[in-house]
């Protein structure tokens, strides 16, 4: 993964950690002082978005556990691979686009970041500038002809 993306999972952490949790344990226990717990839907619904801050806490704690920054000095640009930025053309449309190989954890269409694992990535990884590739997608067979590499 990026430095950029560990950043930003580390600062989502720390939100939650020490914004989220606090607020809702603060809701339970104003739920817990208004008497009978077993028909109060206040403290029920705010011991589920405990258990859902949990779970994701759990979850960010797990993938930065796990997670290992990219080097970007270290990566070549001929071929494409983890965190390159490759601009194609597809050959039945004629349309361009641009889009940056990232992590799962960082993928995002709107910033043009598409997951490793997903089928296109996976038909460009290791390809280089002038290459076609054949991409197999939900809408059929798409052709891509490859017009640059940066990192």
């Amino acid at each position: 993964m990026s430095q950029e993306g560990y950043d930003r999972l580390v600062a989502e952490l720390k939100e939650l950690e020490n914004v989220e949790l606090p607020r809702v344990r603060e809701a339970i226990a104003e739920a817990r002082d208004k008497g009978d717990l077993s028909e109060n839907f206040e403290y029920h619904a705010a011991k589920r978005e405990q258990a859902r801050l949990l779970g994701r806490i759990r979850f960010k704690q797990r993938v930065l556990e796990f997670a290992r920054v990219v080097d970007m000095k270290r990566l070549g640009g001929d071929a494409i691979g983890l965190l390159s930025r490759v601009e194609m053309t597809n050959l039945d449309n004629g349309q361009r686009m641009t889009y940056t190989i990232a992590s799962p954890h960082e993928a995002n269409l709107r910033e043009a970041k598409i997951s490793i694992k997903s089928p296109v990535a996976q038909a460009l990884l290791g390809k280089r500038v002038g290459d076609v590739v054949e991409v197999k997608v939900p809408a059929g067979v798409q052709r891509l002809r490859i017009e640059s590499i940066s990192l």
